[in-house]
């Protein structure tokens, strides 16, 4: 009967012992070990476009929303923390969102101008207003 012999030099050199069966916790290049599969969060880029879309369409609130969640998401994949297979539906929503939120900001502007106006001329006497 034989047994088998086991090298265990390696074990005995580093002084921890790594049990996750690779050669060293830099993943044998030097570099930070990429996060394992099932650490990856999913990607979110379908509810980021939803969110970009209905900030232009009803409320640039949303629009900030979709601007920072789809900042946040993008930077998270170029770490490799998130998928990255909705990352154009991320930018595409992150677009979006950007320009509702400008649209929304113009559309307070012009808002606020048009109030300043109808005030200066008077025409908000004829409503009994002021």
């Amino acid at each position: 009967m034989q047994e088998e012999k086991r090298d265990y030099s390696q074990q005995s050199q580093g002084g921890s012992h790594d049990t996750s069966g690779s050669a060293s916790s830099t993943g044998g290049t030097g570099g930070p070990v990429p996060p394992a599969p099932s650490a990856v969060k999913p990607g979110r880029g379908g509810i980021v476009l939803t969110l970009g879309i209905l900030g232009i369409v009803l409320c640039f609130i949303l629009g900030i929303v979709a601007w920072v969640m789809g900042a946040g998401d993008l930077r998270e994949m170029r770490e490799g923390r998130r998928d990255k297979s909705d990352e154009q539906l991320t930018k595409a929503g992150m677009i979006c969102g950007i320009v509702g939120t400008v649209l929304g900001l113009l559309g307070m502007l012009w808002g606020v101008f048009v109030f300043m106006m109808a005030l200066s001329t008077g025409a908000l006497s004829a409503f009994g207003c002021w």
